[in-house]
Formats: structure tokens, sequence, C-alpha cells
């Protein structure tokens, strides 16, 4: 009769079925998540790692890091092929044979995606502050994004249907986003970035090696579609890298606008960011930009969840509503200026444009 695990390990095992079963799980990792949890040993495994390093997202990433190194040519071969059952065997097995390796690779990463929908929300909007401002060129700083693909969305192609294509039409990324409602993104050329900061406390440097490796390992290896774009971002990234601070991101976010060329808008990205920081730390990087006001103006472009981001109108939505505002802040000496420019869906993936053209 096969025993049941108990306590940490029972634990385990359902989160990792819970991962198995969810509906954006692609088949090999749903295979590998369940042979993971059917096996004892390597739920022995994972328990010795810190509590919140168990994460399935995190470890499957840390596996397929591992095969996309060469230091797990077994689960590598399974991959190429797609073989799920082979894929569930390799990935127990190489959990079991390099579980410091794993553990290592645990301890300092986080699952990072692209989110690159986000970019087509985030560009109309650095936009209209630069056309509120009077300030042509701008430098972007993006808080809380590891992969920094946010400061490259003017180097991207962007569709609205309808409505106008803006940024770079040869762009190896092209994106394109429907539009719902009355209001149209405004053909508006996207200002020149003569920055790109990224603040993070862990960030990704497109040209890092072992960087490009873990983004890549964080698409699951038969999602070749995924692979793909990501691929044409870091070429976009690579060509203009941007200045990485490493840290607490509102701790360095005075450094990061003093950085800013002077003549230049500082322009903040926060995109689903602030949902990971308490209220009081959210009032603080409100008042962090207002203190930076007193000697230029400051604009802070964000997408957020409706009421997380401090002083951004709701305009009316009940948080948890579904989909998130897209905000501008402008601060100036003589205060914080905020307006919702519109609404987003799917993390960007549909956006309504609300603000006057």
């Amino acid at each position: 009769m096969t025993a049941h695990p108990t306590g940490p390990t029972a634990a385990i095992a359902a989160t990792l079925r819970r991962y198995a079963g969810a509906a954006g799980t692609s088949p090999l990792d749903r295979r590998t998540a369940l042979a993971l949890g059917g096996s004892p040993a390597a739920l022995h495994a994972l328990a010795a790692l810190p509590a919140r390093r168990r994460s399935p997202a995190l470890v499957l990433a840390a596996l397929h890091d591992l095969a996309l190194a060469g230091r797990a040519p077994a689960l590598a071969a399974a991959h190429a092929v797609a073989d799920g059952a082979a894929t569930a065997d390799a990935a127990v097995a190489t959990l079991l044979d390099l579980t410091g390796a794993v553990a290592a690779t645990v301890a300092h990463r986080s699952p990072a995606t692209m989110a690159l929908a986000r970019c087509a929300v985030l560009a109309p909007a650095v936009a209209e502050a630069a056309s509120r401002v009077g300030a042509p060129p701008v430098g972007l700083v993006g808080l809380g994004s590891p992969t920094g693909l946010d400061l490259h969305l003017d180097r991207m192609g962007l569709r609205y249907e309808p409505g106008p294509s803006l940024g770079d039409p040869a762009s190896p990324v092209q994106l394109s986003t429907p539009v719902v409602g009355p209001g149209r993104v405004p053909a508006r050329e996207l200002p020149e970035v003569v920055a790109r900061i990224g603040v993070d406390r862990a960030p990704l440097d497109p040209t890092d090696p072992d960087d490009v490796r873990w983004l890549r390992a964080c698409v699951a290896p038969d999602r070749p579609h995924g692979a793909a774009p990501l691929a044409s971002a870091l070429t976009v990234a690579a060509a203009a890298p941007p200045l990485l601070l490493r840290g607490d991101p509102l701790a360095l976010l005075p450094e990061a606008l003093a950085r800013v060329p002077a003549g230049a808008l500082p322009v903040v990205l926060t995109a689903w960011a602030l949902s990971r920081l308490t209220p009081a730390r959210r009032l603080e990087l409100q008042r962090r930009l207002a203190e930076a006001a007193a000697g230029r103006t400051i604009a802070w472009v964000s997408v957020e969840g409706v009421g997380v981001a401090p002083g951004v109108p709701t305009l009316g939505d009940r948080p948890a509503s579904g989909h998130s505002t897209l905000g501008l802040t402008v601060s100036t000496g003589t205060g914080l200026h905020a307006t919702a420019l519109g609404r987003c869906w799917s993390r960007g993936r549909l956006l309504s444009w609300l603000a006057d053209a």
C-alpha cells in the first residue's frame, strides 16, 4: 500500500496538483508537476527548500534552466521532443541529482514573464504625459519590473484596432491591441527617450547570458509560441540596454530620477507592481514623487488594479472588478495632479481609452 505524504510534503503535493490543474499550465509542466508531487523523494527534496521558494512555477523554471544550461541532458532531450513521460521521469531525477543546484537557483531567482502587452497600454500614456507637460524628450524609470521591457516601448511597433499605429514599424516586436468603447488612442508620436532606468530588487540584464537563459527557462519548454516573442523582445532590449539599479525601488527612486538628464521629463512606470506593496508603501511612493517634484516636473504612468495607485481616480469602479486603471499623475511644485486615462483588461490585451484626444 502506497503511503500518502503528510505534513509539509502533503502541502507541497497539494500545491503541485493545483498547479497541474490550472488552466494556463502547459502539458509538459502539468506532467512534471504531477510527477514531482507523486514522488516521495522529490517531495522531501522540495520540503528542504525555504517555504517561500517552493512555488511550482519557480521550481519548474529552475529545472528548465538546468536543462538549458546543459547540466540536465536527459531533461533537455525530453523537452526537445515534448515527451511527457520522459520529461516527468527526467525532472524527478534532475531534482534528486542536482538538489543543491535547484536550491541555489530558487534562492536568488523569481518567476519572470515578458508581459509585452502592457507596453501597448503604457505607450500612449507616456505620449500623453509628454504632451501635457510640453517636454518632447523623456527618461523612463521602470519600478518593480525585473525584465525592464517596459523601458523599450518606443522601440516596438504598436497597432491599435481601431486606431493609429505608433512606435517603430520595423521593430521585430509588433503588438496589436484591440480598443473598445468610443474613445480612440491619439495619433501622437511617442517622445524621444533619452534615458532608460530599471529599478528592481532582482533586475534581469538583457545582455547577461545567465539572465537571458533564466527568462527562457520561465517559458514552458513546450510553448515555442512564447519563446519566439521573448527572443524578439530581448533583441530589442539588448540593442539599447537600460541602466539597472538593484534594491528597494522606493529607496532608489530619488537616485533613478536624478539620472534622467536635465531638460527631459522623468516618467515613472509601474505596471501591476503596487499590488505587492502595503497601502503604506504605496503612499510612500506618492510622497517620494511629491518630494522629487520640488526641483522638477515628474510624471507617473500607472497600470494598476482599481484603487491601488494612490490618487488615481477610480471612475466609480469597484476594487477587484476584473480590470485595471491606466493613470497619469503629474507631480509639480504645486502638488500632484492625477487623471484616469483609461481601463484595460487581461494585463493589457484589451484597452479602453477615456482621455480626450
